[in-house]
Order: structure tokens, then C-alpha cells, then sequence
């Protein structure tokens, strides 16, 4: 399974691909498992590239968490997705990296 994400130009926010754009959440981007549902969510990451609206557009690896929402697979993803790994809480921390 995989997401598209990328950053927003305007402001460098992280952003996912959702079935109607883009959003700041990876808990609304889109899960796309077959390939040709990729190559369509990297068009119109393209597209989106070519109109200076994002940079950085990749197709990333998920998995799905037990409520369905998407994780990324790779540490630096996740840091990404969730924010940085230091927290005043080491059970968050933990979580990000586990």
C-alpha cells in the first residue's frame, strides 16, 4: 500500500493526497494499493508539481493502523506525518519509532 505526499509551496507544510486534494492530515490521504492507482495519484501529483502548488511529491509506503488509518512505513515518514520525536511523553516518543 501507498500514499502520496509531498510539500505545499506556499508554506512547506507536509501534505497527502486525498481523493478530492490536497490535505495536511495523513489520516484523510488516500491508500492506494494497485499500481495503476499509483501511477494515477503521481499524475496528479505532477500536475500539481507543474502548477508550482507542491514540491517534493513521492510515493511512500503504509501500512494501516487497527482503526484503518494510514502509517507510514519509514521512520522519517512518520516524522513527517506526526511531528518530531521529542516529547515530554516517552510513550509517544516510543510509539513514533516502535
Amino acid at each position: 500500500m501507498k500514499t502520496i505526499t509531498a510539500n505545499r509551496l506556499k508554506d512547506g507544510a507536509v501534505v497527502w493526497l486525498t481523493t478530492s486534494g490536497w490535505e495536511t492530515s495523513i489520516s484523510r490521504a488516500a491508500v492506494l494499493s494497485a499500481s495503476d492507482a499509483v501511477d494515477a495519484g503521481l499524475e496528479t501529483a505532477a500536475r500539481a508539481l507543474a502548477n508550482r502548488e507542491v514540491v517534493e511529491v513521492a510515493a511512500i509506503d503504509v501500512t494501516l493502523d487497527e482503526n484503518r488509518q494510514p502509517v507510514p512505513v519509514r521512520l522519517r515518514e512518520r516524522i513527517r506525518a506526526f511531528g518530531p520525536t521529542i516529547t515530554a511523553d516517552p510513550q509517544i516518543a516510543q510509539s513514533l519509532v516502535a
